[in-house]
């Protein structure tokens, strides 16, 4: 299986940004997906600083994805997919259907991400005649799910798209057009200061009684839990599974992304560094005890 790294769910420093990609530029990775995915607010890095950073990440021999926007809510949003469309040289990693429709309309191969609702055979090979070439499935899109949509694609004659999944990191869970963020510092959306660039990881939120439950990341809602496939290595093997993505992270990427290095030329699953996914198995995402009344 190939390792990808997934776009960067978080707003940092543009200097950090650069000198995080330009170390995973040695990391044992075949795929590094770039752009924003969130929200358009955020401009530390340029439509053009994340093509030109994709022609210099392309040099060191891997697969450089550009990556859109999951919830394009403006015009200018457009504006900026078609300049990565047209000028990014790259596959596209489509999570909106407007994505879609520009790759499609000029001819360009991209990926389906994971907020790019697909539930079953037909829409898949629909857009493998658009230009689909990978899908992620999306978070809540588990073993079984994956298993059925499969075999009903081989039984037509279809031919299965590289499959990609979520191995590593906080799930995305949901998305706004209210910006969360804001809303927690009780400052208005479109004079938020940018404030989730304090956050690197996103911003915690604990329940009442003061238990993790979510990441607040601007109009994005996390899981708490940073979520681990690693141990599911062989089943993932034999469901066919093309790539294993991570998602970057504040502290550790490096080391994670040669755990997995070392677990996919393994035949022993490894221990698991991370959380249990329960989506993946067809269970509650998180199971959390209701407090007795006090």
């Amino acid at each position: 299986m190939k390792l990808s790294l997934g776009p960067l769910q978080y707003f940092w420093p543009r200097e950090r940004t650069l000198a995080f990609y330009r170390e995973a530029a040695g990391w044992p990775l075949d795929v590094i997906y770039l752009g924003e995915t969130v929200c358009s607010k955020r401009r530390e890095l340029g439509t053009r600083d994340w093509i030109e950073l994709a022609a210099e990440l392309a040099g060191s021999g891997k697969q450089v994805v550009l990556s859109s926007l999951a919830l394009i809510e403006a015009e200018s949003e457009l504006g900026v997919l078609s300049r990565l469309v047209a000028d990014g040289g790259c596959w596209i990693e489509a999570n909106d259907l407007s994505a879609v429709q520009l790759c499609r309309e000029a001819g360009v191969p991209f990926v389906a991400g994971p907020t790019l609702n697909i539930y079953n055979h037909e829409a898949l090979a629909m857009l493998m005649e658009d230009g689909l070439r990978r899908w992620v499935p999306g978070v809540e899109q588990g073993e079984t799910l994956v298993r059925e949509l499969r075999d009903a694609m081989l039984e037509t004659g279809q031919t299965m798209p590289e499959l990609e999944v979520i191995a590593w990191g906080r799930l995305p869970l949901s998305l706004s057009a209210r910006c969360f963020t804001a809303r927690a510092l009780d400052v208005p959306k479109d004079q938020c200061g940018f404030r989730c660039i304090d956050y690197p990881d996103g911003m915690p939120l604990a329940t009442r009684e003061g238990r993790p439950f979510l990441r607040i990341n601007g109009i994005q809602v996390q899981g708490e839990e940073t979520t681990d496939l690693g141990p599911e290595l062989p089943s993932l093997r034999a469901l066919g599974v093309d790539l294993l993505r991570i998602y970057p992270q504040a502290e550790g990427s490096r080391e994670i992304v040669e755990h997995f290095d070392r677990a996919r030329s393994s035949d022993t699953a490894p221990a698991r560094l991370g959380e249990r996914n329960g989506y993946w198995h067809g269970e509650p995402g998180m199971v959390m005890s209701i407090a007795e009344p006090g």
